[in-house]
């Protein structure tokens, strides 16, 4: 009997077979010709990799990684407490998971407000650190940096997917998740400005109290 493995994407950050392996992802991408990145920081205590770097007690110790956030379908090994000496005792690795394949048309925007949420959650601990992964780093979980950048940075679509690349430069999101990334815009322009008239609908009624 052959077992067919999968394909290691040269982006992936170590050499091992992640642990997860023979569970697999159908959805994810043909290999990457670009050559191997470690975990990249997209922002301060926020960093992009791939399955790998999830699954490695090593790189998770070595960048003081406290949550853990998967946008991929499938099994992901995580280590175990024990196995993660920089965790404080009786303080898990924290997890999240959005079950996602890599597809154009896979509905992935209306998944950006939570994932965006729960990284701000996390880092409103300044000991925390927030590693952003998918199968290879270079789609799924791409995009969910990039939608983190568009919520906290103001930055644009186009230009949060640009500073994304900027810092690992194998990630390119699919021209799907591309688009959704327009419509999650939308979304954050709705809000600001549902935001701006309720402050401003505020001061106005302060105003006319102290009148």
């Amino acid at each position: 009997m052959i077992l067919h493995m999968p394909q290691l994407s040269l982006c992936t950050s170590i050499a091992q077979l992640p642990r997860s392996a023979l569970y697999g992802d159908a959805s994810s991408p043909a290999p990457s010709p670009l050559q191997p990145e470690p975990p990249a920081q997209i922002t301060e205590n926020v960093f992009l990799g791939d399955l790998s770097a999830a699954e490695s007690p090593e790189i998770l110790t070595a960048l003081g990684i406290t949550h853990v956030l998967s946008v991929m379908s499938g099994h992901v090994a995580l280590p175990s407490h024990s196995e993660l000496p920089h965790l404080p005792p009786y303080q898990p690795l924290q997890r999240m998971q959005v079950q996602v394949q890599d597809h154009p048309f896979v509905e992935l925007a209306s998944h950006l407000p939570r994932t965006t949420a729960w990284i701000a959650n996390a880092l409103r601990d300044p000991h925390a650190r927030v590693l952003v992964h998918c199968v290879q780093g270079i789609s799924r979980s791409a995009t969910v940096a990039a939608a983190y950048l568009m919520a906290t940075r103001g930055l644009s679509p186009v230009a949060a997917v640009a500073r994304v690349k900027e810092l690992r430069q194998c990630a390119n999101p699919n021209e799907g998740f591309r688009g959704q990334l327009l419509e999650y815009e939308q979304c954050l322009l709705k809000n600001r400005a549902r935001e701006h008239y309720s402050h401003a609908h505020s001061y106005r009624q302060v105003r006319g109290e102290l009148r």
